[in-house]
């Protein structure tokens, strides 16, 4: 059994000219993290020792060719690359896409081979990484791709969880990306991650309306008489908890979000800027849906503060924790369930 053992921990080091590889190592200069896990970070033994060098972190690392190879105790590196990449901190340059996909694609292989058991990625820039082989908007389009399950966006805290109906797409195209057959599927992926990832027997989802005030009546837009009130009805009358539509201008500051376990808002911005406002720092990423676990810091690559020293580690601390803490209660999830007899050992919510 896998608990038997310290969490294998994959890092993929993110955009080379941002401050991902700052906040990976600043986590891992504290030893007692080695206590929870094992770190297995994929670039090279040269870049990493750059990075230390020019952020003047105290941190020794171990060298190896495969994730397979990794030492427990010790900050492992997985060479992916020979070669010195240029480091151009704040930069957004081309070299430093190719490299943070390149440390992806290495460490999403691992984790599909078993070799790593769980996945943090840090930032990276979306536009740096386009190229002909790799044409997706962000980590969460690509990680749908190449791993088993339906996704969701998730942003997650101890206290705050707020899922996407839709994530990275244009404002002007929200309305008609949000159909019942959506819903239903955001919903049931929630519902699912709530259950089995943070070990709610009972969860409460609320749904954010799509138009301002849910659209009052009709005024202003139809959307969410048409689409999201009949679709909650129905999930609601089948067993789902699922509540709605709220408007979204007072849902948070009124503190409604603390009666629910999760909130689905429509689009992203709707979800994220109350997240990030009321949990920068300490919010993490979650890729929820997938068959791994992959988590991310809240925040973006900030090359307006790359290379100085300066980037807060809190973040992808919290991202380190929550992907053990998922981990593991899917591993207690799988163990009660094979017993109906234990199901009730399952925390309520």
């Amino acid at each position: 059994m896998k608990e038997k053992q310290k969490i294998k921990l994959g890092i993929s080091i993110g955009d080379i000219n941002g401050i991902g590889c700052e906040v990976a190592l600043k986590t891992f200069e504290d030893p007692r993290m080695l206590e929870f896990c094992t770190p297995i970070i994929f670039a090279s033994n040269k870049t990493i020792s750059q990075q230390l060098k020019d952020l003047e972190i105290n941190l020794k690392f171990n060298g190896v060719r495969d994730a397979e190879q990794a030492i427990e105790g010790k900050v492992n590196i997985v060479n992916v690359w020979k070669e010195v990449p240029k480091i151009e901190y704040g930069q957004a340059t081309k070299e430093g896409g190719d490299f943070a996909i390149r440390s992806l694609r290495a460490a999403v292989a691992a984790l599909k081979e078993d070799k790593i058991d769980v996945l943090v990625t840090a930032p990276i820039n979306k536009n740096n990484i386009q190229s002909e082989d790799f044409k997706f908007p962000g980590h969460t389009d690509f990680l749908a791709q190449e791993l088993d399950g339906e996704s969701l966006m998730f942003m997650v805290t101890n206290s705050l969880r707020v899922g996407l109906l839709t994530d990275h797409i244009a404002v002007k195209d929200v309305a008609k990306a949000i159909t019942p057959a959506l819903i239903r599927n955001k919903v049931a992926i929630m519902e699912k991650s709530l259950k089995t990832d943070f070990g709610i027997r009972r969860p409460k989802i609320a749904i954010l309306g799509i138009n301002p005030h849910s659209g009052d009546s009709g005024t202003i837009g139809e959307e969410d008489d048409k689409i999201l009130k009949p679709t909650i009805k129905e999930l609601f009358n089948q067993g789902t908890l699922v509540y709605g539509p709220y408007s979204a201008d007072s849902f948070f500051g009124s503190n409604s979000h603390q009666n629910f376990d999760a909130v689905l808002a429509a689009y992203h911005d709707q979800g994220l800027i109350p997240f990030k406002t009321l949990s920068f720092g300490k919010g993490v990423n979650y890729t929820a849906g997938l068959d791994k676990v992959r988590t991310s810091p809240d925040h973006g690559t900030a090359y307006e503060i790359a290379g100085k020293g300066k980037a807060d580690e809190s973040s992808f601390k919290e991202a380190v924790f929550t992907a053990m803490h998922v981990f593991n209660n899917r591993s207690e999830y799988l163990e009660l369930t094979k017993n109906p007899l234990q199901k009730q050992k399952i925390k309520r919510g």
